[in-house]
């Protein structure tokens, strides 16, 4: 064992037991060794910090900087929190450095001029207290409060919105104001004697939303749909106010003005909803607003207009995929079921046709359900060129013949013939196509299907004839027929193919032709 005596001295003591080894020193005979530390002077020892301070030379140094901050962050004036105190300033609140910046108006703490003011002080502002944080977004948002949105979310287009609604609101009133006043005979330009009354007329209202709704369309797709509730809100608390007279203009009642100017600005953001690239939340914020209006009696039936799903919704995904083919999901016990208004099915339609989505159109188009069957119909019948599209001519052509409701039965002639080139030639146009009649009717070019193999001549034979059974104004129309003969008469490198006829023989089949004829035209007299 070994100890250190603060004298400097070391003491040592030996191990009785190892008394019988022999070779060990002298020293380890003893009992007790004191060992005498020589001193070190001071001096002769240099400090670690001592040749860090010939490394390091300070030239220049400033204080940190201090960055624009709320005022209750202020490192310099400490803050004092309460939850609603806006009568007057909790003392040492009111001051403030020059990077303070007010929490309500989210600009220099020295040019608010709410800052001390009396019975709201918005130097007391922070962001733990629910009142402030509410009162920060009114002041922040201002018109688009009632949409629900975050500060995250505003960007220079819905600033813009926000001031074309406030402007759209104010002159909306005055208008509106104008109309249930009314207007005097004498004033429209009708005098009529010994006639007194007022008439109202809606039209100029009507013009102006009217106006408004077509900026609105021209605007960012955000803005488009905040600006088209925004006005939606407005218009459809108004209502018709009766006079002694009625003028007969387009829009001089107020209901069915309304009426049209909602399914405007259903159909503009339904549109919006679809084919602008919304996140799944400001889709819900949108309907949110929009379930929170007023519906009068004439607009109660449009009050789930606006449920469109988006594009991440978890039974569309699925349905597109293919992994759910019937349209049904059970969701915690509940039954979702794809159905869809029609007006969202063609929109649905013209965004996948434009990204070439056609096999994932197909797989929607066979399991949705929705409001109008006749204009569904139509749809449906197409799946067999969505299907060429994609380069599948076996799917196509099992689409054209199920065992119910056929598209080719209701086939015209420029139909057939327009599908018929393109399984010979594996070919199409690009179109943009809602009805079949639509079919064969664009002057566009056509261009190779990629991965699609033409037929063989025995499967156009096969398809062609099987149309003809199925439509009669296939099977009566001669230039179907010289198609198909002329597909049968080629060659394709196969000698098998039938020869042009003779002369000869056209002639005599010309002679037994009239022979025929006039046998039955003998018939006919001698019946008749």
């Amino acid at each position: 064992m070994c100890t250190t005596a603060d004298s400097g001295e070391i003491i040592i003591l030996s191990d009785d037991d190892d008394d019988d080894d022999d070779g060990k020193d002298c020293e380890n005979d003893l009992s007790c060794l004191i060992v005498e530390v020589e001193d070190v002077k001071k001096t002769d020892c240099v400090s670690a910090s001592a040749a860090l301070d010939e490394d390091l030379v300070v030239t220049f140094f400033r204080p940190a900087e201090v960055l624009p901050h709320a005022r209750y962050d202020c490192p310099i004036h400490p803050f004092t929190t309460t939850d609603c105190e806006t009568g007057v300033p909790v003392p040492g609140n009111q001051l403030f450095c020059d990077q303070c910046f007010c929490y309500i108006c989210d600009k220099l703490a020295s040019s608010c001029v709410m800052w001390c003011h009396s019975e709201m002080c918005h130097c007391n502002g922070h962001k733990n207290s629910p009142f402030w944080h509410n009162l920060r977004n009114t002041a922040l948002l201002g018109g688009l409060k009632p949409f629900n949105l975050s500060l995250s979310e505003i960007d220079s287009h819905l600033r813009c919105a926000e001031t074309m609604l406030q402007n759209f609101r104010q002159e909306l009133s005055e208008r509106f104001s104008s109309y249930a006043k009314g207007q005097t005979l004498q004033e429209i330009g009708l005098p009529l004697l010994n006639m007194q009354g007022l008439v109202h007329n809606y039209t100029p209202v009507y013009e102006f939303v009217s106006l408004f709704l077509n900026k609105a369309d021209q605007q960012d797709g955000r803005a488009a749909a905040i600006l088209n509730l925004g006005a939606a809100r407005e218009f459809v608390t108004h209502f018709q106010v009766q006079g002694a007279f009625v003028v007969q203009t387009p829009m001089n009642n107020a209901a069915e003005a309304k009426v049209l100017l909602m399914q405007r600005v259903i159909a503009s953001v339904q549109r919006q909803m679809v084919m602008a690239d919304f996140s799944a939340e400001f889709v819900h914020k949108l309907q949110d607003f929009y379930k929170n209006l007023y519906f009068p009696a004439v607009l109660r039936s449009m009050r789930n207009s606006l449920c469109v799903r988006p594009w991440d919704d978890v039974l569309l995904v699925s349905v597109l995929k293919g992994q759910n083919v019937s349209g049904v999901r059970k969701d915690k016990g509940k039954k979702d079921i794809l159905i869809e208004q029609i007006s969202v099915v063609l929109l649905r339609t013209e965004l996948l046709q434009r990204q070439c989505r056609y096999r994932e159109l197909c797989r929607y188009l066979r399991v949705v359900q929705t409001d109008d069957s006749s204009i569904f119909q139509e749809l449906q019948d197409l799946i067999p060129f969505f299907m060429c599209m994609h380069g599948d001519f076996t799917s196509a052509l099992t689409s054209l013949f199920p065992s119910v409701n056929a598209p080719a039965s209701s086939l015209s002639p420029r139909s057939f013939l327009f599908y018929l080139h393109i399984f010979e030639t594996a070919t199409a146009p690009k179109l943009m196509v809602f009805r079949p009649a639509q079919l064969g009717c664009s002057a566009a070019k056509w261009e190779l299907i990629e991965s699609a193999v033409p037929l063989k001549r025995a499967e156009l034979v096969k398809f062609a004839l099987r149309a003809q059974r199925c439509c009669c104004a296939v099977y009566t129309d001669s230039q179907c027929w010289t198609s198909l003969l002329q597909i049968v008469n080629t060659h394709r490198g196969s000698l098998t193919a039938l020869p042009a006829p003779s002369n000869q023989f056209l002639q005599v089949c010309m002679s037994y032709l009239l022979i025929i004829v006039i046998s039955m035209i003998f018939l006919f007299i001698i019946v008749f």
